[in-house]
């Protein structure tokens, strides 16, 4: 890769980073000025200063004072904490100081909820985001590139193999990957954990101390995963091999690719270079909406598993109205979307010639150009037309080739 394309890209990721770097800004703005129309803002700076105050005086703050002089100190004292969190400003510049709080995931203490992140207690918000995260990003990330690898192992069989009763038989049980995978999750508790007892039936570590010095910490936390790996692939296994085994039998129809076949090149060459690579992009942009969408759908599957990831914890706070916790979790996945969505823009460039960056000298603005089909180089199949004449046809092979891409 020469100098010039490198500084291009590296300028092309800057751009794109900073767009969506604003464009995060501007929804968390949305999303704290939207909440805050119900007061839902304040109301959650309030009852942390109320419940610190408590937590003071129940600790023997002003217990030696009269009555009366213990009402003005403590009103004092609640002026003086409005003025520090800012609540005695206007709603506008409030509203920056909060938006500065979501992008940097200050938002304060939880109200009940608390972590143990690097052996210290902690109510932090920031903490508990930290805690949880690799947790779900360790088990969906994990089950996801499992199931992606399979899935499209499988399809590219079936797509050789049109109409036998293989390819039959996942078209007719492809219906199954309707079901969610916490559905999946219940009954292979049942028949592992309950019936069979072989495996256990959740958490994330067990629960005998000696079994971590004689396994170790890896190999108990991968043996708590295989069942919600399992129900995660059980859920969109047959949907995701039905998927692309058509997407890659509409790809086999294509010119270039029949010409492959004719000139006698190997089914894994054909493959590889002829559907897979033409089509990275498509698999590259299905892998990262899959990611994202189980991310987000993470909590009920954590739930029936009791798997300790920001699914479980999220419904914790859910049930305590732990209001800040609750909203450092909506920033965190709008985050990770936002970066999702970066790293596969900047993929895009790095495996598709057809993709062409363009940065203006002057303006430095980044945009993409989609090349014509004669400018596509390395990636996608090229064909000269002096190579034409060195083939050899043979109609007869010709036809069969058809008749097995159909």
């Amino acid at each position: 890769m020469r100098l010039n394309e490198i500084k291009r890209i590296i300028a092309y990721a800057s751009s794109r980073l900073l767009s969506l770097f604003i464009t995060s800004v501007i929804a968390v703005y949305l999303t704290i000025v939207i909440a805050n129309m119900g007061g839902y803002v304040d109301e959650m700076m309030k009852g942390g200063i109320e419940e610190g105050i408590g937590i003071m005086l129940g600790s023997g703050w002003l217990r030696d004072e009269p009555l009366e002089e213990r009402a003005r100190l403590i009103e004092e004292t609640r002026q003086a904490m409005y003025e520090a969190r800012g609540l005695n400003k206007p709603f506008l510049l409030r509203t920056f100081l909060w938006l500065k709080d979501g992008i940097t995931l200050d938002f304060g203490e939880a109200r009940l909820m608390s972590t143990s992140r690097y052996g210290l207690d902690s109510r932090l918000v920031k903490d508990i985001i930290l805690d949880n995260l690799p947790r779900t990003l360790l088990l969906f990330t994990t089950s996801n590139i499992f199931l992606f690898l399979i899935s499209i192992s499988i399809a590219l069989t079936l797509s050789r193999q049109y109409g036998t009763w293989l390819d039959k038989f996942f078209v007719v049980i492809s219906p199954l990957s309707s079901a969610p995978p916490w559905f999946y999750g219940i009954f292979l508790i049942v028949f592992f954990a309950f019936q069979l007892r072989i495996l256990p039936s959740g958490g994330m570590f067990g629960t005998d101390p000696s079994a971590a010095q004689r396994y170790g910490y890896a190999l108990i936390v991968l043996r708590h995963m295989i069942l919600p790996v399992g129900a995660i692939f059980l859920s969109s296994f047959f949907q995701s091999v039905y998927s692309w085994r058509t997407f890659f039998l509409i790809y086999a129809e294509d010119d270039y690719v029949e010409m492959a076949r004719a000139r006698g090149l190997p089914k894994n060459k054909i493959e590889r270079n002829y559907l897979l690579r033409p089509a990275l992009p498509n698999l590259l942009t299905s892998f990262s909406l899959l990611l994202i969408s189980s991310w987000s759908g993470s909590m009920l599957l954590e739930l029936v598993f009791r798997w300790p990831g920001m699914g479980f914890a999220f419904f914790t706070a859910v049930q305590a109205f732990d209001t800040p916790v609750i909203v450092g979790f909506t920033v965190i996945y709008a985050y990770m979307l936002a970066l999702t969505v970066f790293i596969l823009d900047v993929v895009y460039v790095l495996v598709d010639p057809r993709v062409k960056l363009n940065i203006d000298s002057q303006s430095k603005n980044a945009t993409i150009q989609t090349t014509t089909f004669k400018k596509r180089t390395r990636l996608f199949p090229r064909f000269k037309l002096s190579t034409l004449s060195n083939i050899k046809f043979n109609p007869h092979h010709i036809f069969k080739n058809r008749q097995t891409a159909l």
